[in-house]
């Protein structure tokens, strides 16, 4: 696929790995829509990004504004959907595990609400996260929600390749985006500590992982696959 020209909408687009593949898809010529919850904190977009607001979780506004883009080529969902419980799971409180498991049904409403609309050719691609084939210690919720947004992608290649359009997820490792709230040293050992144990002993960047997203967009032969950006997590 060439991104000049197309159209995407990129759900989450406006923090972190969805600002860093808006801005990529954007440079490339593509005309892109970043969706964010509260548009109110959108920054560093190129001119010309059209930002709209919508939770992924509110099934009809979803539809309706799925609807309303249409048609389009390129669909990315980076959306968390809401908060992620960590700890033990035989300590972990049922609500917040539940509650991990927005992000697929946000997840899901893109992908529902979404394919009908996508342009022949066109590319799905959602972000799963290293913990679904590697889950370390506290990490039982996020395993278990990535590896099911794993699952659901193979099972819709199969079900849209007969009209010509192609889903992927990205997976990446720990990355250095705001979703980390400390700062100075405390920010850095963090990582350091979450990092150590990697082939590659560092964070990753948004950008870093846009490149992922980028690769599965632009290349008509791949679908149903997951690509790892993890500085080798699932090998540590």
């Amino acid at each position: 696929m060439d991104v000049n020209g197309k159209k995407a909408v990129v759900f989450g687009g406006t923090s972190g790995i969805g600002l860093a593949t808006s801005r990529k898809l954007a440079e490339k010529g593509a005309r892109v829509v970043a969706i964010s919850r509260d548009p109110s904190k959108a920054t560093g977009l190129p001119a010309g990004v059209e930002v709209k607001a919508c939770d992924v979780r509110d099934e009809a506004a979803m539809a309706a504004l799925l609807k309303g883009e249409a048609p389009y080529d390129i669909l990315v969902s980076a959306a968390t959907g809401g908060d992620r419980a960590l700890g033990p799971f035989l300590q972990m409180d049922m609500a917040g595990f539940k509650g991990s498991f927005d992000k697929l049904w946000g997840y899901a409403n893109v992908v529902r609400y979404g394919a009908e609309h996508l342009a022949e050719g066109g590319s799905i691609t959602l972000v799963s996260g290293a913990p679904a084939k590697n889950c370390r210690p506290g990490q039982i919720a996020l395993s278990s929600v990535g590896g099911a947004v794993e699952a659901f992608a193979r099972a819709i290649a199969r079900e849209i390749a007969p009209v010509g359009k192609r889903m992927n997820v990205v997976s990446p490792g720990t990355i250095d985006t705001p979703m980390v709230g400390l700062e100075g040293e405390e920010r850095t050992a963090f990582y350091a500590k979450a990092t150590g144990s990697n082939l590659i002993p560092r964070a990753g960047t948004a950008e870093e992982v846009a490149d992922g997203l980028i690769f599965v967009i632009e290349n008509d032969f791949v679908t149903g696959t997951t690509v790892e950006i993890d500085g080798g997590w699932i090998l540590s």
